[in-house]
């Protein structure tokens, strides 16, 4: 990951938590090997998958910053969503607030919101809300992948951006 284009531009903190969730993955894919009753098996391995979400927010409210999308009150402040900003269902009622619409007219058009948006909800709003009738636990390869998407959404983000 250190070897990508965009790994100086995230900040120490947005690194530390990416590098945190591959070695969380690592270790929790090693666990119990050697042990005679196998391997550790758990219900829902999001907890590998939190820090590298929290990075992606990192990220993107850093890009939406530098490309102008929202203000330095919504970076620093408690009140910005990016589920919402970035949300492709919400682009009438939030018209110009509508970060998915500045991505589409400034980056690459609307395949790299609707990627973005993707990530987001799949590894993001998904895993870390429960609701009585959905079951959003996920395994560890799953988590595996939804890191990988995270970081392949970063890639396309700071290319198509030109950050």
């Amino acid at each position: 990951m250190e070897l990508r284009s965009w790994w100086g531009y995230l900040g120490e903190d947005i690194q530390k938590l990416l590098l945190t969730s591959e070695f969380i993955y690592n270790a929790v894919e090693s666990w119990g090997a050697e042990l005679p009753g196998g391997k550790e098996k758990f219900h829902d391995y999001s907890f590998v998958l939190f820090p590298a979400a929290k990075a992606y927010e990192g990220f993107l409210k850093k890009i939406f910053l530098e490309m102008g999308f929202i203000t330095e009150e919504d970076y620093y402040g408690k009140h910005f969503r990016i589920g919402k900003a970035l949300n492709p269902s919400l682009t009438n009622e939030l018209g110009e607030q509508s970060v998915y619409v500045k991505i589409i007219k400034h980056c690459k058009g609307r395949p790299l919101a609707d990627h973005l948006w993707e990530t987001w909800r799949l590894c993001r709003n998904v895993p870390f809300h429960w609701f009585p009738n959905e079951k959003n636990a996920i395994t560890l390869p799953e988590a595996r992948e939804r890191i990988e998407m995270i970081v392949n959404a970063i890639d396309e983000a700071y290319r198509g951006c030109k950050v």
